[in-house]
């Protein structure tokens, strides 16, 4: 396991020399800003632009890496339409035109969801059912965030094994064990096209630390936008917008990491 490092020590993201990329995305945080709900993000037309040249110009090496399911992803990105692994790897989509292999919603998570919107009982409070995870986001309730940890990790140890808690930056989330961003990162590298290439990560919450770790394993480029505390990452930048930008600078605006120009240095 790769070691944490302190965010302030981290190194802005570099500029990518020229050569055969796969780039994997999160969502919310990283590429959208959080907003009080998870349904009132929005996705403006540049950043679908945007990511479907970036598709383009890496021959499909593209994929998001998100605690959404893959339903609400392409949702939110209709039309464009990348590869996908959605609930933290436990749903995915291989190619833009395969099936999604989907999770089913265990009942006992579905029980555990019931009781702990009961006991909180706040509207400023959103309960998330996600298949066999649950989110709950206290962005608009802050004040409620340590309670809801407790009645998370004391329903816990009333669940069969094989569960965790991961905390985020403004809530808290239960999930299996497999749900794990770095094993999705894996999977899509066994193939074509991601296979062969070096991966580029970015993600902005303690989730994608697993996702930086599968990176860091392969030599891979890890950047954690905007990161609070502790980091296996090796990069940082600062915020959404300038996350954004990075991405332009590297994969839009540099004709360097045109397929053909790649080609033609290989």
């Amino acid at each position: 396991m790769t070691s944490l490092s302190k965010a302030p020590d981290l190194v802005s993201a570099p500029v990518l020399p020229a050569g055969q990329w796969a780039l994997f995305l999160d969502i919310d945080g990283t590429l959208l800003e959080h907003a009080a709900h998870p349904d009132a993000v929005s996705v403006s037309d540049e950043l679908r632009t945007l990511l479907g040249v970036i598709d383009e110009r890496l021959c499909g090496a593209v994929a998001f890496i998100t605690g959404r399911s893959v339903e609400v992803a392409d949702r939110l990105f209709h039309p464009l339409k990348l590869r996908v692994a959605g609930l933290y790897g436990l749903e995915h989509r291989l190619t833009p035109d395969s099936p999604v292999v989907t999770a089913d919603a265990p009942a006992d998570i579905s029980a555990l969801a019931d009781a702990i919107e009961a006991d909180l009982d706040d509207s400023h409070v959103h309960i998330e059912r996600k298949g066999p995870i649950l989110a709950i986001h206290t962005r608009s309730a802050p004040h409620l965030l340590a309670k809801a940890t407790k009645l998370v990790e004391r329903a816990l140890a009333e669940l069969p094994t094989g569960y965790r808690v991961i905390p985020g930056n403004a809530g808290l989330e239960l999930m299996p064990l497999e749900a794990a961003k770095g094993a999705a990162v894996r999977r899509f590298m066994a193939i074509p096209p991601f296979a062969g290439r070096r991966p580029v990560f970015l993600g902005d919450d303690t989730a994608d630390e697993n996702g930086f770790e599968a990176i860091n394993d392969v030599g891979g480029v890890s950047i954690r936008v905007r990161p609070r505390g502790p980091t296996v990452a090796q990069y940082t930048i600062q915020d959404v917008n300038h996350a954004i930008g990075w991405l332009a600078d590297n994969f839009e605006r540099s004709t360097s990491l045109h397929p053909q120009a790649i080609a033609a240095r290989l």
